[in-house]
């Protein structure tokens, strides 16, 4: 089979199925290395690192049992422990396991993590929360294992 020019290169005719069918398998892959392009670790890291100092589980406890001002906490919502799927406190929506061992799909998204966060602690306490806050919430969520249910 005689080989086509297009802009200067030459290809044989029987490369274009096989380059097609490699190219859609690379652009099927794609939004699911966007959808999963971090981990609950490095999301702790990452507040941890803004907030300029280590993150504290303890502190995370008490932020997330604790209502600010509100009718809610974010226990509300996300039960305590946060292990088991839960409702909406107003819409009844079901929310899944939030804690990132009983959840593995929790936290792998960055632009869904940020926009959650500052939607959920804008309902809970009245305002963003703060970058020592979410990663002292991350250190918490990263305690509870499987194996440790009661």
């Amino acid at each position: 089979m005689p080989a086509s020019h297009h802009g200067g290169m030459h290809f044989s005719h029987r490369f274009l199925p096989t380059a097609r069918a490699a190219l859609l398998a690379l652009a099927c892959t794609l939004p699911l290395a966007h959808a999963a392009d971090t981990t609950a670790a490095l999301q702790m890291q990452r507040w941890s690192d803004a907030a300029g100092a280590p993150a504290s589980a303890e502190r995370g406890r008490v932020f997330f049992t604790s209502r600010h001002g509100g009718e809610w906490s974010c226990a509300s919502c996300h039960g305590n422990p946060p292990t088991t799927a839960m409702r909406h406190a107003s819409t009844g929506k079901t929310i899944t396991p939030f804690a990132p061992m009983f959840n593995p799909e929790r936290f792998t998204d960055t632009a869904k993590v940020d926009k959650w966060f500052r939607r959920n602690c804008k309902d809970v306490a009245s305002r963003e929360c703060t970058a020592a806050e979410k990663a002292d919430m991350l250190a918490w969520l990263l305690q509870f294992h499987p194996k440790d249910k009661p």
